[in-house]
């Protein structure tokens, strides 16, 4: 049971809501803003793609390994200030960036500013569910939250555009200083301190090993070491098994006894893998074969962008009506024709052709988060479900840093066509998972669930 701030007026209220949002403006902006910089940074780095990679996915893969440890850290000494340290540290990062006189230093960086991010959306949301604690306010308060996320998705491609055409690519982490800076005096002003009267258990063997799995699995498809696969294997066995024993593991395993749980966290991973491959592929793509500007290239992310805004709140209201199959099955549709058009990708593709499959995958991508977290949380006790969801966000990472160490590992038409077998994949789990033998296997778990948190009081 989480604890509750004392009664806030509203004015106090909207400002907390505004503070939590410019968190993740800044960090939802970093994807797209960022992968419109790959190019500029290759060619006044001088660095080869692996490095370029490297500089998405230690990000993501430091958010994938530390968000629920920083969730589970901010519950147990206190929200405000570890959201607080979060973003000094995500500035820290962002000033380093900026600084970096070469891709490895640049890289170095990029790790800072992901410890610091990686306090600041989880905790975000845990200080807003404390502060909003009537059912609508909730409900309003974390629209606004997924309205942020549309707006800064849209608005990442144009800005880094004009920053790196103007100031060069330096800018696109200087933008995040005045931002943090606003943030952070709100945050001391007007953001009560709060903590968790149950905190979650800490399990640093299970992180570590965790980030094991995930650091091997990907350095091996960057830098093209299959050999390397047998200590991911190695992680991941001693991570089950060291899971299962745990009084408070890092991640609770019998939540995967849940079919449609398993079923979320794979369509995440694919999903995300498949935007994060997008991105990558088609900065490099867009300005290096076709020589076209980082605002001309922001342009054409634009479409991509706006289908993701406009249908995403779409997909949350047809989730809410008729359940996840629809928006899983339209989405699956549309990345996998998306990435199939891709396959056909040459050097003089006409341009109307480019934003045409620009806007089906951006749609097909924005139908996909909803019915994540609803497959994710569905069926679980309340106090596991924030667990759940967490386990859900640490996959979308997990897929982007896949998508984008595939971008190494393949080329071409092979890239897009696997692509499209993840679409596929969101497809078949998507009909699976809204199938009387999945909801079985979700309520099953659901009560052993509920003994285990009792146990645990007790």
């Amino acid at each position: 049971m989480l604890t509750t701030v004392e009664e806030l007026s509203a004015r106090r209220k909207t400002v907390i809501l505004v503070t939590c949002c410019l968190s993740l403006l800044i960090s939802s902006m970093d994807a797209t803003i960022v992968n419109v910089a790959i190019p500029t940074i290759r060619t006044d780095l001088g660095a080869p793609l692996s490095k370029l990679q490297w500089i998405v996915d230690v990000y993501t893969l430091t958010l994938a390994s530390l968000l629920m440890l920083s969730g589970a850290a901010a519950d147990r000494f206190g929200r405000k200030r570890v959201f607080r340290i979060g973003l000094l540290t995500f500035a820290a990062g962002s000033l380093l960036c900026s600084l970096a006189p070469s891709i490895e230093v640049l890289i170095g960086a990029r790790f800072v500013q992901a410890l610091g991010g990686s306090m600041l959306n989880p905790v975000a949301m845990s200080i807003i569910t404390t502060t909003f604690t009537g059912r609508v306010e909730r409900a309003r308060a974390v629209g606004v939250w997924g309205a942020v996320v549309g707006i800064s998705t849209a608005l990442g491609p144009m800005v880094g555009g004009v920053l790196i055409d103007s100031l060069g690519w330096q800018s696109v982490f200087w933008i995040n200083l005045p931002i943090v800076a606003v943030a952070f005096t709100l945050t001391t002003v007007y953001v009560p301190e709060s903590k968790s009267a149950n905190p979650r258990g800490m399990d640093p063997i299970g992180q570590l090993l965790a980030i094991g799995v995930l650091f091997t699995l990907v350095f091996g498809l960057i830098e093209g070491k299959p050999a390397i696969f047998v200590l991911s294997a190695l992680a991941l066995a001693g991570f089950v098994w060291h899971e299962a024993r745990h009084r408070s593991p890092f991640i609770d395993l019998r939540f995967f006894r849940s079919f449609p749980f398993s079923s979320a966290t794979v369509i995440a991973v694919c999903s995300f893998a498949a935007l994060g491959a997008f991105l990558f592929d088609m900065s490099l793509y867009l300005q290096g074969t076709r020589h076209f500007s980082a605002v001309h290239t922001g342009l054409l992310y634009l479409p991509m962008a706006l289908g993701m805004l406009f249908f995403s709140p779409l997909s949350g209201r047809l989730v809410g009506r008729y359940g996840t199959r629809p928006s899983l099955l339209v989405s699956g549709v549309l990345m996998a024709v998306g990435a199939v058009c891709l396959t056909l990708l040459r050097a003089d593709t006409p341009i109307w052709q480019l934003v045409t499959t620009f806007v089906i995958f951006g749609i097909g991508f924005g139908m996909v988060n909803a019915p994540i977290t609803t497959t994710a949380v569905s069926g679980m006790p309340l106090d596991r479900a924030g667990a759940a969801a967490a386990v859900a966000s640490t996959s979308r990472q997990v897929g982007v840093s896949l998508g984008v160490a595939l971008c190494g590992a393949l080329s071409g038409a092979g890239l897009w066509w696997t692509i499209a077998g993840f679409a596929s994949a969101v497809i078949a789990l998507g009909v699976a998972a809204n199938t009387d033998w999945a909801y079985r296997s979700r309520d099953r778990i659901a009560p052993l669930l509920e003994q285990k948190v009792s146990a645990h009081a007790g």
